[in-house]
């Protein structure tokens, strides 16, 4: 079997030593130039130069158009999926590992982040501008129906599966890009982010973490959560404050993603 695990990076970092895994430059069609040993995300099919806008979704859509690997996958270059969390790659998932759980499961994700005191939706609506998750669901409602129900039903969770990390076959790939990007190209079709910030402007990368669960959700494939390893501090402790902050005060500045 095949297996190939994209890095997604915007710079020089370390990497796993592990040939499964391989690091993608991001964004390089911006850049002048592409680090050794990483490839680039500016190749054959690409959309390199929307990354400012679909964050690490530029590795995911050359991927998928790219790459024939049997398995495929994504992680970051500070966040990986393992068999339990560690700070060095020691404990990352193996080629053995990926292979005994995809004879049982169809998708390999990362473990749920929980919100408690809110739903998914209004986190997404707390933490960034409402109207392109607004839109989105119009776009679903309208042009693919039989994904409405999985959509309501994810944004009323309090839990998703967050980081557009994950690993599947490629036939399963395939067909979650199709559908992701097809909403996703109709949505960049409906909305002006003219005068977003940088933050808000990567509005399509974090409205396809919500995506994933709701793709999951309506064809009922099975998967299996593993822990997510942190390279990095994780800032749980200021994470959590940021999100009480914006729900007690909505108009205040918002930090999100750090």
């Amino acid at each position: 079997m095949n297996i190939r695990i994209f890095v997604a990076a915007h710079k020089t970092y370390k990497m796993p030593t592990d040939t499964i895994y391989q690091p993608i430059f991001v964004g390089t069609l911006l850049h002048n130039q592409v680090p050794e040993e990483y490839i680039s995300d500016g190749t054959g099919q690409n959309i390199s130069k929307l990354n400012p806008n679909f964050n690490e979704l530029t590795a995911i859509y050359w991927a998928w158009k790219n790459d024939q690997s049997d398995v495929k996958g994504l992680v970051h270059y500070r966040r990986y999926l393992s068999k339990h969390p560690s700070k060095d790659f020691s404990t990352i998932l193996s080629r053995a590992d990926i292979e005994e759980i995809l004879q049982h499961d169809d998708i390999i994700l990362p473990s749920k982040r929980h919100y408690v005191i809110e739903s998914n939706a209004q986190h997404y609506k707390n933490a960034h501008y409402a109207e392109p998750l607004d839109v989105l669901v119009e776009i679903i409602r309208k042009q693919y129906p039989e994904y409405i129900a999985a959509c309501d039903q994810v944004l009323k969770r309090r839990s998703a599966h967050m980081f557009n990390m994950f690993i599947m076959r490629s036939s399963y790939f395939d067909e979650y890009c199709e559908w992701l990007f097809g909403v996703l190209f109709k949505l960049k079709d409906s909305i002006d982010i003219t005068d977003y910030d940088a933050r808000e402007a990567r509005v399509f990368g974090y409205l396809s973490e919500l995506m994933l669960d709701m793709w999951i959700e309506k064809n009922g494939y099975s998967y299996r959560e593993v822990p997510v390893q942190y390279l990095e501090a994780k800032k749980t402790f200021q994470k959590g404050l940021n999100l009480i902050a914006r729900k007690l005060f909505p108009n205040r500045e918002k930090k999100t993603h750090f």
